[in-house]
């Protein structure tokens, strides 16, 4: 294998907790094999990221998997930033970008326990702007003209119903969901201090992609920064508050927020991306305090305080005594509401409320159980949770890097022993 320098290989460490600790993830750890885990196998965990960072695929990484409620593997490995030569910390804050979408996910769950949204709720019950909306019909080649550079022709038919909660957690609304919606969304700029009261009702003057329901097309941001707003009006708070008072304090993720503290901002691991044989810094750090905070990407956080959040969802709702949701929600969040069978999507993996549901893992070509689920963001990081095997598993990096996401997954799936 191909050895880093000195300096660099010492920032490559390996940890598998075996005590418990009241500042560890979920208050209990346990040695794997305890939990049905390999230690031998897990090792393969670690072998993966250090490919990884002496390829100079990822600066560095932290890892976690947990079974039964209990911790049987927490690594950080390379650097947190190399021009510093900063070593990877377990305590190291990632921007999560779309795993943002589960926390928000979990907070429509909680508004329609209470009685105060429905999914089948139109969403121009909570935003009016959004009674009638258009549908763009292309006209053309999408993308015609000289190098591409041609914006796309179309013109505007109604919709043939409006969209619906369910539509938007589950990524068939087509709200800024594709070329002609990305590009007229893209006119409407968003000022210095807006929020999401400000700027989510100028979103209906977009059209929508396809009719409502027709096909699954991913909304990376204005989808569920529209239902961060429809929780903010149903329940009276803004979002960050909401997260803050119903999620984050009960579960105690102290590090999750839409802005950096400036004593937290020395543990944001950088943002590189992948150029060639090396890693560039990305010139946006994603770390300017805002205003606007967005349900489809906007939330920073811990291996610590993620993890808490996933073994809530594998708990069916709970964490140390705090009932966050109902089993049933957790399940209905798990389900296949968008099938492999609408077009637009993977076969053996649906859509749920917020998260990717592997239906099939025979046809997804992976290890995963059926009946696991999660997501994961533009940077790097991923999750999913197995209620089946009781079992979280959690990667963080800040490089984008597929392949790295599915050989996390086999590591971690491969490690089981019953």
């Amino acid at each position: 294998m191909k050895r880093l320098a000195p300096v660099f290989m010492a920032c490559v460490v390996f940890v598998v907790i075996t005590a418990v600790s009241t500042a560890s993830v979920l208050a209990q750890t346990a040695k794997p094999e305890d939990v049905g885990l390999s230690t031998e196998r897990l090792k393969r965990i670690h072998d993966l990221i250090e490919r990884r960072v002496e390829s100079r695929d990822i600066a560095g990484a932290v890892t976690l998997v947990a079974r039964k409620g209990k911790v049987a593997h927490f690594e950080a490995q390379g650097l947190m930033d190399i021009e510093t030569n900063k070593p990877m910390t377990k305590d190291a804050i990632f921007r999560m970008a779309s795993m943002t979408k589960p926390v928000v996910g979990v907070a429509v769950m909680m508004m329609i326990e209470e009685g105060k949204v429905r999914l089948s709720d139109r969403v121009s019950r909570f935003i009016p702007e959004f009674k009638d909306l258009k549908v763009a019909v292309p006209q053309g080649q999408p993308g015609a003209g000289a190098r591409g550079a041609a914006p796309p022709r179309f013109y505007t038919v109604p919709a043939e119903r409006e969209i619906t909660i369910r539509d938007l957690l589950s990524h068939v609304s087509g709200l800024v969901s594709g070329t002609i919606s990305t590009a007229e969304a893209a006119k409407i700029q968003r000022k210095p201090g807006d929020t999401l009261a400000d700027y989510i009702p100028k979103l209906a003057q977009v059209p929508l992609e396809f009719q409502p329901g027709s096909r699954w097309s991913y909304s990376p941001g204005a989808g569920f920064d529209t239902l961060a707003r429809v929780v903010e009006i149903a329940s009276g708070q803004k979002i960050d508050q909401f997260l803050k008072q119903r999620i984050f304090d009960p579960l105690g993720m102290k590090d999750t927020t839409f802005n950096l503290t400036a004593a937290q901002q020395p543990r944001a691991a950088t943002l590189y991306q992948k150029q060639g044989t090396t890693l560039q810094k990305a010139a946006d750090q994603r770390l300017a305090t805002t205003t606007y905070f967005s349900g489809g990407g906007g939330l920073s956080s811990t291996a610590d305080d993620y993890a808490k959040f996933a073994q809530m969802l594998v708990n069916g709702g709970q964490l140390n005594g705090k009932q966050l949701l109902s089993p049933r929600s957790v399940e209905m969040m798990g389900s296949p509401f968008a099938s492999d069978t609408l077009p637009g999507r993977q076969r053996g993996e649906a859509w749920g409320l917020s998260v990717r549901v592997i239906t099939d893992a025979v046809a997804r070509d992976v290890m995963l159980t059926n009946g696991s689920f999660g997501w994961q963001g533009a940077f790097g990081t991923h999750f999913w949770v197995d209620p089946k095997e009781k079992l979280v598993g959690l990667l963080l990096v800040q490089t984008s890097n597929q392949e790295m996401i599915r050989d996390f997954e086999t590591a971690v799936m491969q490690s089981l022993l019953e």
